[in-house]
């Protein structure tokens, strides 16, 4: 399903500006701030006001389009596509870069805890924080 299905079936507005923030979180390789994805809109000369980002992406990720993230130890807000699936991160304590685990470690462990508890998992979340390669002889 494509987004602009996705947005006329919450009943959202389908605008230039929505499906461009959609697209720039669709082309990234990792989850991104609202600073960066207003400094991209910039750099594409789109006029629109970080605050009308903000608010964007909030709507966004109220209806379930867009996946809002926190990491520990950091008070900045990401944001990712949905698209992009089931993935986890790993987060340098020093320059906070993020790198994506496309590869779920957990999902056999997950199956085995729904088996004994009776559960039905419907997510889980992991991250792991230490030193990324630049970071770590510093």
């Amino acid at each position: 399903m494509d987004y602009e299905e996705i947005m006329k079936q919450n009943g959202l507005k389908r605008t230039k500006n929505r499906f461009r923030i959609l697209k720039i979180l669709d082309i990234g390789d990792i989850p991104l701030s609202a600073g960066s994805i207003y400094n991209c809109l910039k750099e594409e000369e789109i006029e629109v006001s970080l605050s009308t980002v903000y608010r964007t992406l909030e709507k966004l990720s109220e209806m379930n389009i867009i996946r809002k993230l926190t990491f520990n130890g950091d008070n900045s807000t990401f944001f990712e596509s949905i698209k992009k699936g089931h993935r986890h991160y790993l987060i340098c304590l020093k320059c906070r870069s993020i790198t994506v685990l496309n590869k779920c470690p957990i999902k056999g462990y997950q199956e085995d805890i729904e088996k004994e508890t009776s559960y039905i998992i419907e997510g889980h979340k992991l991250d792991m924080y230490g030193y990324c390669p630049k970071c770590k002889d510093k």
